[in-house]
């Protein structure tokens, strides 16, 4: 193996959330086209609402979001009153009153509103939306700063799903990353989410971080492992530190290399499962009975900007700065800078900074990513056929195609690519075989593994 991640590993590649990858989303993409996509949507579907607060208390140097350091509660209070606005706004262009079957608020960290802000937003959306019964509430949360008062209130807001990044726990590696987050102070917070009535809780890890071994990364799986986490999410750390400027605080020099972070996953992922997890795609892990697994078993496993997802809405709205957008006819981001959203919003503008239209073969060369990302195969004649293409549409993809089918990556069988064991690890590269817009661009991307 050693030779093949020296030859594929360190391969730049978009994490595909996406197709197009969110690098390629035009500036200057009009707001009127917005306005017309969300106007044409059906009332009859459901849609999901993606909303991002980018403001957090303390300063991760790891992080790659787009976040705000919020030392005065003053610039958060402002940013609630235009999310509220940005909600009436985008109820007010939709032709009707839409249901919501999943609900998701990122960051940042969602939980540094406070408690009454948070509730507040939660009515307008109530009030403009009918949020189903059986929808997702999903909430990303930070148990170093999350307090009483917010549980019982996510409790009381019928959140059924939190999300902690834990990382990892050893003291060193933790220390790296400005991030100093015992073990107790996690399980507190999952005892006073779950005891407040919110039944599932997400775990995130990081595998290639300073001063990370495979023993640490053990060890902190093993301590989560006790709490019983009903998903953990197992991402590879993206050092982009010419994009997350604050990871320049980082020591480049105790970075674990290809080897290692290969090492690191192998292993990590070998004892979640060991413990009864179910591999989910690429980096996700899931309890048989979670939403997730059946998902995936069932077939109907999609992924976004949150990763893996059981949500098959076709539409997904961003709400905030920065967040994106799905409609059917293509992506749209919000201004990513808070201020200019906001005055956006505040003159009664769609606060638009970049779009994309679907155009040419985006949509059959997205659809076989995501499946091959969530799958491991996928059929590329029958996707062909799905999307009026000629047969031969996929030709550009086969010389990366078959040097990694060569090497014991995948089997190309006709027109039919599966992932091998081997390969799996580098799906995102073969993936890439299909990704048009990363061979004319100079958009930079985070490793493979």
């Amino acid at each position: 193996m050693t030779g093949l991640l020296d030859k594929y590993a360190t391969a730049t590649v978009p994490r595909y959330t996406s197709y197009p990858p969110a690098p390629h989303l035009r500036a200057g993409f009009p707001a009127a086209t917005y306005r017309d996509w969300l106007s044409r949507l059906d009332p009859a579907r459901s849609l999901s609402l993606y909303l991002h607060v980018p403001f957090c208390r303390q300063l991760c140097w790891y992080c790659g979001c787009n976040m705000k350091l919020a030392s005065r509660y003053e610039p958060v209070a402002a940013y609630v009153e235009a999310l509220i606005a940005e909600i009436a706004l985008i109820a007010g262009i939709l032709p009707g009153r839409f249901a919501v079957s999943h609900l998701h608020f990122g960051g940042g960290t969602p939980t540094a509103l406070e408690p009454d802000d948070l509730a507040r937003v939660m009515e307008n959306i109530r009030d403009r939306f009918d949020i189903l019964p059986d929808a997702e509430r999903a909430i990303e949360s930070d148990p170093r700063t999350l307090t009483d008062a917010m549980i019982a209130t996510l409790g009381a807001l019928r959140f059924n799903r939190a999300s902690f990044g834990i990382q990892e726990f050893d003291p060193k590696v933790q220390a790296a990353i400005n991030r100093i987050q015992p073990f107790e102070m996690v399980a507190r917070a999952v005892e006073g989410l779950r005891g407040a009535g919110i039944p599932n809780i997400n775990f995130d890890l990081i595998y290639g971080l300073p001063h990370q071994t495979v023993d640490s990364l053990a060890r902190t799986i093993a301590a989560c492992l006790t709490l019983k986490p009903d998903r953990i999410a197992l991402f590879g750390y993206a050092h982009v530190p010419w994009m997350a400027k604050k990871q320049r605080l980082i020591d480049e020099a105790a970075l674990p290399r290809a080897a290692e972070r290969a090492a690191q996953a192998a292993s990590a992922a070998s004892a979640i499962t060991a413990a009864g997890y179910l591999a989910i795609g690429l980096d996700h892990f899931a309890l048989p009975g979670d939403s997730l697994a059946k998902a995936a078993i069932a077939g109907t496993l999609r992924r976004n900007f949150q990763g893996y997802t059981d949500d098959a809405a076709e539409t997904l709205i961003g709400l905030g700065a920065t967040s994106i957008g799905r409609l059917p006819q293509g992506y749209v981001q919000n201004i990513a800078e808070p201020g200019a959203w906001a005055r956006a919003v505040g003159d009664g503008v769609l606060p638009i900074g970049k779009g994309r239209a679907f155009a040419g073969d985006d949509r059959i060369r997205g659809y076989v990513i995501e499946r091959l990302m969530c799958d491991g195969f996928v059929d590329l004649a029958s996707a062909g056929t799905r999307f009026g293409q000629p047969a031969d549409w996929y030709a550009d993809a086969l010389p990366l195609l078959e040097e990694m089918a060569q090497d014991g990556l995948l089997v190309l069988d006709d027109a039919r690519l599966r992932m091998t064991e081997l390969g799996w690890p580098l799906v995102r590269v073969a993936a890439s075989a299909f990704d048009l817009y990363r061979r004319h661009s100079a958009a930079r991307h985070s490793v493979a593994i």
